[in-house]
């Protein structure tokens, strides 16, 4: 009986430690469900919480909606589908050669911003930032100082001298100014050179009528480049906002001309996780090198993955070994504007 009592009161003990343990869990969660949407906010945003707040929609703005974005940042943008003001920050500065080929800055040196405003009064603003090896830690202390988070880090050439990463950021308020001054003090930190004047375009020494008759899109010339870009046919979320079509979401191929019809190819894949390995071969297929293999967002939903790349040869043949990798992914060429 002395055995039985003892037992007993041991089990009581541990579920009485249970009931304990399973209230101070449920706290958290019990007082945010009375707290209001100041305690929704706060709640988590990935893919585990996204059903946490309904998802909240992008909202047209024109160029003039971005100007004290534009006077914060130092220069202005453009408008791309009516919902993202976009703003590059070419890397004019740095002499980069990669595989032994003088790599201009549209083709992989480009950091660029993007603004999206949302239907609740919110703005959010991510990015892709070109940096030194010597300037990134300075970079990210001037990030974090003013909240702007850091999603990604990595690399998108092979063999690169000096040494280059590439550092993703994302964030969002209700101040879309104060997004912009923080991105700014980063930027400040490195050695992005001022805005230039418009340049005239130039003729791209390509045949893209083959290149986008490869492809399956309709390619275009930018800073004498020829430029494909792809966008995922699905909707994609980061915590609970709906991401504009292209936003974060693309799979961009740039040529950069070399002569002789030949070009250097850099470029990356926006992948599901069911994607990543028919992309991987395709592309090892037709004999593109692999750089990067990660993810550009901390909360997407669905999740992407994302492949960075690089080739040099014949521009018609790298566009037809890049075909397949294109088909094996749920993507539509990008419209423009």
């Amino acid at each position: 009986m002395t055995g039985d009592r003892q037992q007993d009161t041991s089990t009581r003990a541990a579920t009485s430690r249970r009931r304990v343990l399973t209230a101070a869990a449920l706290a958290p969660v019990l007082a945010g469900a009375g707290a209001g949407p100041a305690a929704a906010r706060a709640l988590p945003t990935g893919p585990a919480g996204a059903r946490v707040r309904r998802p909240v929609k992008p909202v047209p703005t024109r160029a003039s909606d971005w100007a004290a974005v534009a006077k914060a940042l130092g220069r202005g943008g453009n408008m791309l589908r009516g919902t993202t003001y976009h703003t590059g920050f070419p890397r004019g500065d740095l002499h980069v050669v990669s595989d032994g080929v003088t790599v201009t800055p549209g083709l992989a040196l480009g950091t660029h911003v993007a603004f999206v405003r949302y239907a609740d009064g919110t703005t959010m603003a991510m990015g892709d930032v070109v940096v030194t090896e010597h300037e990134l830690q300075h970079v990210i202390d001037a990030w974090q100082a003013h909240g702007i988070m850091q999603t990604a880090l990595h690399k998108h050439l092979l063999s690169q001298r000096p040494d280059i990463w590439w550092t993703h950021v994302h964030a969002h308020g209700r101040d879309a100014v104060a997004l912009a001054r923080g991105l700014r003090a980063g930027f400040d930190r490195t050695g992005t050179p001022p805005p230039v004047p418009p340049r005239p375009a130039v003729h791209v020494d390509l045949d893209t009528a083959r290149i986008d008759a490869a492809l399956g899109v309709k390619g275009s010339t930018e800073d004498g480049l020829y430029k494909c870009i792809f966008v995922r046919r699905e909707t994609i979320h980061d915590g609970y906002l709906v991401l504009p079509p292209g936003l974060g979401s693309t799979s961009a191929f740039n040529f950069q001309p070399l002569g002789g019809g030949r070009a250097a190819l850099s470029g990356d894949c926006a992948m599901l996780a069911g994607e990543v390995q028919e992309v991987l071969s395709a592309l090892r297929r037709g004999g593109i090198k692999l750089v990067e293999l990660h993810n550009h967002h901390l909360t997407d939903d669905p999740r992407l993955f994302f492949t960075h790349f690089w080739a040099v040869g014949d521009a018609v043949e790298l566009a037809r070994a890049l075909r397949p990798a294109v088909a094996a992914t749920n993507v539509v060429p990008a419209t423009t504007g």
